[in-house]
C-alpha cells in the first residue's frame, strides 16, 4: 500500500519506518536536517522495536496522493501541515496522531473531502538527531473517532498499522484523548527542569506537582462531562480515584507510570522540542486543560503555573533547578 506520513519525527518517524519494514512504499515529510539525513542515509529506527534502516521518498510535502495518511506533525504545526499537503489528502482516511484534544476536529473541520480519524501513540519515541529515532518506551496505539464504537475507516487504519507495531481500534475516542492528556501530565516536567521523565517522577517533591496537575486535569474532565477512556493502564475508575483520593495516594499512579517505562530515559516530547531550539505543543496539553478550564466557568492554576514555566525556558533557554521549580509552584500546588 502507498503510505504518506506527514511529519517525520519521533512519532511520525517510527510508524514510517515499522510500515516500510512491513513492505509498503512510504513517503514522508521533513524539513531541514531530518530532510536531508532521510534522503542521504535513510531512516534509522533503533530500540525497543528493533534496528532497522528505512528507505523511503522524503519531500517536504507529499508529491502524490497515497491510499492511507497519516498526519504526524506536533500539534501546533497541524494547520499549516494540512494546507500544505491537502491537495493529496482528498479522498483518503488520514489518521491524525496527535496530542492534545482538538487536533481530530482541525482535520476534520480543513478537509471536508476526507474521512478523518484519530490516533493516541502511548510508546514513547525519540528524535534527538537527524535522520534517526529511538524507540524508548514500547506500547499500543488506539485508533477512533467519536464518542461512540470505532468507524470503519478507523478499524481498517488499525488493522493496517498492527501489522508493523501494535495497533487497535478504540471506542471511546474522545474519552481516551482525555485520558492521554493525562498521560501527557508527564511532560512538563522534564521540559523545566531538563530532567527525564522518570527522574521527575522519583524526586518526592516534583512529583507532588506532577500528581496535583494530574488531579486537576482529572477534575476538569469531569467538569466538561468526560467519561475517560481505558488505555494504557489507565480508566475511568483509576482517574476518579486520582480525581478524589489525596496527593499522597494519588501518586501511586505516576509512579506506576513511571515503572512502565522501564530504566531507559524518556525525555519526553516536549523536552526535546525545547532541546531542537523548537516552540513546544505545551499550550496543547496542559494549555489545553487551562483552557477546558475556562470553559467550564474554573481555574488551573498548576497546570497554568506548568505552562508558564515551560514557556520562560523556552524562552531563556535555561532550564531552572528542582529548588526553584518546588518555591514557584508553592502557591498553586
Amino acid at each position: 500500500m502507498r503510505i504518506g506520513v506527514i511529519g517525520a519525527g519521533a512519532i511520525g518517524g517510527a510508524i514510517a519506518a515499522l510500515l516500510e519494514k512491513a513492505g509498503h512504499e512510504v513517503a514522508v515529510t521533513a524539513r531541514g536536517e531530518q530532510l536531508a539525513a532521510i534522503r542521504a542515509g535513510g531512516l534509522r529506527l533503533d530500540g525497543g522495536w528493533g534496528e532497522h534502516t528505512a528507505h523511503v521518498s522524503a519531500a517536504t510535502t507529499l508529491l502524490e496522493t497515497p491510499e492511507l495518511a497519516f498526519l504526524c506533525t506536533k500539534a501546533q504545526d497541524a494547520e499549516a501541515a494540512i494546507r500544505e499537503n491537502a491537495a493529496h489528502l482528498a479522498g483518503i482516511t488520514v489518521v491524525v496522531v496527535q496530542n492534545g484534544l482538538a487536533g481530530l476536529r482541525q482535520a476534520t473541520e480543513l478537509l471536508p473531502g476526507s474521512t478523518c480519524v484519530g490516533a493516541l501513540a502511548l510508546y514513547a519515541s525519540s528524535f534527538l538527531s537527524p535522520g534517526r529515532i529511538t524507540v524508548t518506551t514500547t506500547a499500543n496505539t488506539y485508533i477512533g473517532a467519536g464518542s461512540g464504537p470505532a468507524p470503519a475507516e478507523a478499524v481498517a487504519a488499525a488493522r493496517i498499522l498492527d501489522a508493523a507495531m501494535p495497533s487497535s481500534a478504540v471506542a471511546n475516542f474522545t474519552g481516551c484523548q482525555w485520558t492521554k492528556l493525562i498521560v501527557n501530565q508527564v511532560n512538563a516536567m522534564p521540559a523545566i527542569t531538563g530532567l527525564s521523565v522518570q527522574q521527575t517522577i522519583a524526586d518526592p517533591r516534583l512529583r507532588r506537582i506532577i500528581t496535583a496537575s494530574m488531579r486537576e486535569a482529572v477534575r476538569i474532565g469531569y467538569a466538561r462531562g468526560i467519561r475517560y477512556g481505558s488505555i494504557q493502564g489507565l480508566s475511568d475508575g483509576i482517574l476518579r480515584f486520582v480525581a478524589s483520593a489525596p496527593l499522597w495516594a494519588a501518586q501511586v499512579v505516576p509512579l506506576l507510570m513511571k515503572r512502565r517505562m522501564g530504566a531507559r530515559p524518556n525525555p519526553g516530547s516536549t523536552l526535546q522540542s525545547i532541546r531542537r531550539g523548537q516552540r513546544s505543543e505545551i499550550d496543547f496539553l496542559n494549555g489545553a486543560v487551562v483552557a477546558e478550564a475556562e470553559a467550564a466557568g474554573r481555574t488551573a492554576p498548576v497546570n497554568a503555573g506548568l505552562t508558564a514555566l515551560v514557556h520562560e525556558v523556552e524562552r531563556t533557554g535555561v532550564f531552572l533547578p528542582v529548588d526553584a521549580v518546588i518555591a514557584r509552584m508553592s502557591t498553586a500546588a
